[in-house]
Formats: structure tokens, C-alpha cells, sequence
């Protein structure tokens, strides 16, 4: 059953290259506005970017399954993988999994079943899922 992400993870610094391509892979499969997110001084510059990444991911967790898709927990695996390679603290790490649950409440308050407007949105945030991975990796990989 679907659940929001709530159970703290292992930590590693840097995202698993099987991650994103994982991620990258399922976005082209599907389709072809980030919020801010206040940094601390301490915050990678990417911080904001994967503020939004983990809301992507809880719409994705909520979104796909609904219109159909088999994924099962894969979207919450993917966000369980981002935690174990980027987050270091746990002030840092609640505030990503906050995110990923605002990403699911969110529509899980509004869709009930997949509609036109649930399969757009779907769509507009794979693509914009793969646009802010592309731009992290590019920018900022080792």
C-alpha cells in the first residue's frame, strides 16, 4: 500500500549513479515551476533542486499507481536513495522527507482517480523530475 516516506535512512554524500538513471530512464518512458526552499549556509547550492526532486517524487509515489502505472514503491525507493546519498543530518533529512510527503498530500487531497488533469500533471512533473536531475548532475557531479 501506498504510504508517505517517514523512517530515517542510512547516509552517503554523493547520488547513486543507478538512481538517477533509474529515474531518467522511467521519465522517458513516460513524457518527454520549482518552489523555493530557504538554505542554511551549510546547504549544498543544489539544495533547492532537491527540495524539489523529493516533492516530484511524493507526487510521482501518489500519481503514477492512480492512472495506472505498476510502479508500486518504486518512487519511494527512489527517494529512499536520494536521502542515502545526499543527507547528512537530521534537521536536513526531515525537511527532504516533508517535501516528499507535500508532494503526495497533495494530490492524494484533490485526485481520487486519474483524470486528464492528474495525467498532465503527471507528465509535467517527470519531465521537470528529469530536467532538475540533468541540471544537478551536469552542474555539480564530481
Amino acid at each position: 500500500m501506498k504510504r508517505p516516506l517517514r523512517l530515517p535512512f542510512p547516509q552517503m554524500r554523493l547520488i547513486p549513479l543507478a538512481a538517477l538513471l533509474a529515474f531518467a530512464v522511467l521519465a522517458a518512458q513516460v513524457a518527454p515551476g520549482a518552489a523555493q526552499v530557504p538554505a542554511r549556509v551549510e546547504d549544498p547550492p543544489y539544495e533547492a533542486e532537491l527540495m524539489r526532486l523529493s516533492e516530484i517524487l511524493g507526487a510521482l509515489h501518489y500519481l503514477r499507481p492512480l492512472c495506472g502505472s505498476p510502479d508500486g514503491t518504486v518512487w519511494r525507493d527512489e527517494m529512499e536513495a536520494l536521502l542515502d546519498a545526499e543527507v547528512q543530518d537530521d534537521e536536513r533529512r526531515r525537511r527532504f522527507i516533508e517535501r516528499f510527503n507535500q508532494g503526495y498530500r497533495g494530490f492524494s487531497s484533490v485526485y481520487v482517480k486519474c483524470t486528464p488533469a492528474a495525467e498532465a500533471a503527471l507528465a509535467r512533473y517527470i519531465e521537470e523530475g528529469g530536467a532538475l536531475i540533468r541540471n544537478v548532475t551536469t552542474r555539480y557531479n564530481r
